[in-house]
């Protein structure tokens, strides 16, 4: 997988970075097989978990996530 260099923070030079990008003087890099097919696998994921346990497991599981939640403040 190759890394593209990460979208600059200043406005100015994004601003420059997009109008290069829209008049075609740099190629926006686009995102290759293995990450569509894992970005796909991941939206799935979720619903299927939430499929598969039942509601005393998603029970415990929100009330382990409030638990993390409030210890942390």
């Amino acid at each position: 997988m190759t890394k593209h260099p990460k979208r600059p923070r200043d406005p100015a030079q994004l601003a420059k970075l997009i109008v290069d990008i829209a008049t075609g003087e740099i190629e926006e890099k686009k995102e290759d097989g293995f990450t569509t097919r894992a970005r796909a696998g991941g939206k799935k994921g979720g619903a299927a978990r939430s499929v598969a346990l039942t509601a005393e497991q998603r029970t415990e599981i929100a009330r382990m996530a409030a638990q993390a939640r409030w210890k942390k403040s």
